[in-house]
């Protein structure tokens, strides 16, 4: 029984060519697969284009996955802007920042939910270029004496993050909020509207 390896249908290549393919291209793109066919040995005798079109029996192989590269996401969203963090495991490394403000010309704009899907995928793009294959997100609001909800760009830039082909771990609000509040501005007798 001869193994021939099929590219398309009317080119085919021998085991030791496919080899050397495979071994090149282990490296470069770790979720590619390789189709394997086994032939009669009827038709390993016949021409090339005839074998590859009999095919008895195919099995994929795939080839070893590469090992994933995780990072966190910390999207800070206000009703102000949404801002958007991706460090290393450890927190301790930047590896990209994005805000609304910075894809937006006005700054009402700056929290909407469109300016921080651009600025998530000013993230996914620079992420892609480092490596990262996983990512944590943590959602934070301003918390303390503000606002404990979320601006309306924190589920846009998740959703962004998430189709741009990362794998999602966790997703966790980490909102600072007081056991016993702090005292709010304003005075005694509050804010006047």
């Amino acid at each position: 029984m001869r193994l021939w390896y099929t590219l398309s249908e009317t080119e085919t290549v021998t085991e030791e060519e496919v080899k050397e393919q495979v071994s090149e291209t282990s490296s470069e793109a770790p979720k590619k697969t390789v189709k394997v066919a086994t032939e009669s040995s009827e038709a390993a005798s016949e021409s090339s284009k005839a074998a590859a079109k009999t095919v008895v029996e195919t099995t994929t192989q795939t080839m070893k996955e590469g090992k994933e590269k995780w990072g966190i996401a910390h999207i800070y969203s206000s009703y102000n802007n949404t801002i958007i963090h991706l460090t290393d495991l450890t927190g301790a490394e930047t590896a990209a920042i994005s805000s609304g403000g910075c894809h937006v010309t006005a700054d009402r704009y700056e929290s909407s939910p469109f300016a921080a899907m651009k600025a998530s995928n000013a993230v996914v793009e620079i992420a892609k270029a480092k490596g990262f294959t996983a990512l944590h997100i943590k959602v934070r609001a301003v918390g303390g004496v503000g606002s404990r909800v979320p601006g309306p760009g924190a589920q846009a830039a998740i959703r962004a993050l998430a189709r741009g082909g990362f794998k999602i771990g966790r997703i966790d609000d980490v909102t600072p909020i007081p056991h016993d509040t702090t005292r709010r501005k304003g005075g005694k007798r509050g804010r006047r509207v």
